[in-house]
């Protein structure tokens, strides 16, 4: 009974998003330009309370979500309490769905909350019944955050690392060598995770793992010049796994891959976002990029200029995350203008748009 039923629903969703979509509905009409634009942008704050600028725009319906770093956070009973806040704004904005409230818990040493998981993916990978661990991981992370009310976590990992100590595998980041390992372990995660009601990121697309222990898109540009065959057979490989689970969204690198784009950074090519993630390899979901202020992007101007850039390449959400709400406001005012101008095409703006707003109201 509970199968039929679940198929009727299944039916059900697909003649009823056609219909829509053969009407022309979008969840961004009735929006201003700032709003819908502000749909696409989540925003960041330093130290443990959340600006009331902040507040405001979320209860202006002009923020997408929050990301959350080691420094907001105190303690599970502390941020519980932020995030009720920033919830309570968002129950008087005109965007009827629920904030994307995130973080990076992958595990190991890279965990912004107290709590599981404890292993990091590497200690997974090397587990007696890594399968398990890794299940038993994602579960933990759902638990975790959702505990104090975070619904989105910027994990799992996906990269293929190459060698010890590479930049990778010197935190422990990485399941595996051998990306079929990778893709089987990530997937066990995602499933867990959202089966427990909070989204998993496969990331870095289409892979970190080729990287130096030195060469860190956070402060300074990175060309990994991989041959196409290899990014392919072996830094995109687990991304197929991690598809098939219905893994919420993908987070695409700041590095360079000559083999693909030659001059723009993975997140800011659209030979990268909109051929190889999603022709190519058929994903549906949400891209989100990695941090705006990232040292990588150097030369692709200001906070502005780099979101207009990530949204024309194909990125929904822009990622500001200098913990500072006024880059979320330069990324969102910048969007708002371009679309208006017609710099960015405003079906593919609204799109992207709904998107967001499709995994917001999953959550």
């Amino acid at each position: 009974m509970g199968s039929s039923v679940r198929w009727l629903q299944v039916v059900l969703a697909i003649v009823l998003g056609g219909a829509f979509a053969a009407a022309g509905t979008s969840h961004a009409q009735g929006l201003t330009p700032r709003q819908q634009a502000g749909q696409r942008v989540v925003y960041s704050y330093a130290g443990l309370t959340p600006p009331q600028s902040l507040l405001d725009r979320i209860r202006a319906g002009e923020a997408a979500g929050v990301i959350f770093f080691g420094e907001n956070v105190q303690s599970t009973q502390q941020i519980a309490a932020v995030v009720k806040q920033l919830q309570d704004a968002n129950a008087q904005s005109p965007v009827k769905a629920p904030l994307l409230l995130m973080t990076d818990q992958e595990g190991g040493q890279v965990r912004r909350l107290p709590g599981e998981p404890a292993l990091s993916e590497k200690q997974i990978g090397q587990s007696a019944d890594p399968v398990a661990a890794a299940t038993q991981a994602g579960t933990g992370a759902a638990r975790t955050l959702a505990g104090v009310g975070m619904n989105v976590n910027l994990a799992p990992v996906l990269d293929v690392y190459r060698t010890e100590g590479d930049f990778l595998d010197h935190y422990g980041r990485s399941y595996s060598k051998d990306p079929a390992v990778v893709g089987n372990l990530g997937k066990a995660f995602i499933t867990a995770q959202q089966q427990a009601r909070v989204a998993a990121t496969a990331k870095h697309f289409p892979g970190l793992g080729a990287a130096a222990r030195d060469q860190n898109t956070d402060t300074d540009p990175v060309t990994l010049d991989v041959p196409l065959n290899t990014l392919r057979t072996v830094d995109e490989a687990p991304y197929p796994a991690a598809i098939s689970a219905g893994v919420k969204l993908v987070m695409v690198s700041w590095a360079t891959y000559p083999a693909l784009d030659t001059t723009h950074p993975a997140g800011l090519s659209a030979t990268v976002v909109r051929q190889e993630l999603r022709q190519r390899l058929g994903f549906t979901g949400v891209t989100v990029t990695d941090a705006l202020e990232a040292g990588s992007l150097r030369a692709f101007g200001d906070t502005g200029q780099r979101a207009v850039a990530a949204a024309a390449a194909g990125m929904d959400l822009i990622l500001c995350s200098a913990r500072d709400t006024t880059q979320g406001d330069q990324a969102a005012d910048a969007l708002a203008a371009a679309v208006q101008s017609g710099r960015l095409d405003p079906a593919d703006f609204t799109a992207a748009a709904d998107r967001v707003t499709a995994l917001r109201t999953s959550l």
